[in-house]
């Protein structure tokens, strides 16, 4: 297995951390924001400090996923947005491939990165053992018809975001943990009043707390 693991990595470029794949006890997939790197999303591994958890990140081209606002109509950010859709369900599956049980895997984005989660986790629903969306939603323009086939029964999915977001509306978030939950997932949702656009304390620990069930 850690062989095969070990060729997604280096398939897909991913930037690592964590342990290493020959003796980690789950995959945890880190999805940086819009103007960041897959380096940026590193440092988690040391905040939830879980060293049995395998961290992979990927790098987008541009350092952006696609071009505008998740909110703009979809056609503004194509075709950027489904070749990141593409990719990052693409490492999904490799990762799958190498053995890595969905019980074991979890993806975490945040901001642009928590909106290509959420958007790539609702393409391609399976029993995630944690999905963490940190400051992001489901995408695409108001009304976007939110018709995904299959099942989130199983999967633990966190939402955190401010209430004053400059970039995601709130509304979006509740629309998004409505999705989820529809689908059959076990959602947490925090909503932090005046909180800045970034990942808090509390953030933190609830992902801590998502992300023990892959540890163990």
């Amino acid at each position: 297995m850690s062989n095969t693991l070990d060729a997604v990595i280096e398939r897909h470029a991913l930037a690592r951390a964590g342990a290493p794949p020959s003796r980690a006890k789950g995959v945890v997939l880190l999805i940086h924001g819009r103007g960041a790197s897959a380096e940026s999303m590193l440092p988690l591994a040391d905040v939830v400090a879980m060293p049995d958890l395998c961290y992979l990140a990927p790098q987008a081209d541009g350092y952006t996923w696609y071009p505008q606002s998740f909110m703009a109509p979809t056609a503004a950010n194509e075709p950027s947005l489904s070749r990141a859709l593409d990719r990052v369900a693409g490492i999904i599956a490799d990762i799958l491939e190498a053995g890595i049980a969905p019980g074991k895997l979890a993806v975490v984005g945040f901001s642009q990165g928590a909106c290509l989660t959420s958007e790539t986790v609702l393409r391609n629903p399976r029993a995630y053992g944690f999905v963490g969306v940190l400051s992001g939603g489901a995408i695409g323009p108001p009304g976007a018809p939110r018709d995904y086939v299959g099942s989130l029964a199983g999967a633990t999915i966190f939402l955190g975001c401010s209430d004053q977001d400059p970039h995601i509306p709130l509304a979006r978030v509740k629309e998004t943990t409505q999705v989820f939950t529809r689908m059959g997932a076990a959602v947490w949702e925090r909503i932090y009043p005046g909180a800045s656009h970034g990942i808090n304390d509390d953030e933190i620990t609830h992902l801590r707390a998502g992300l023990a069930a892959l540890a163990t």
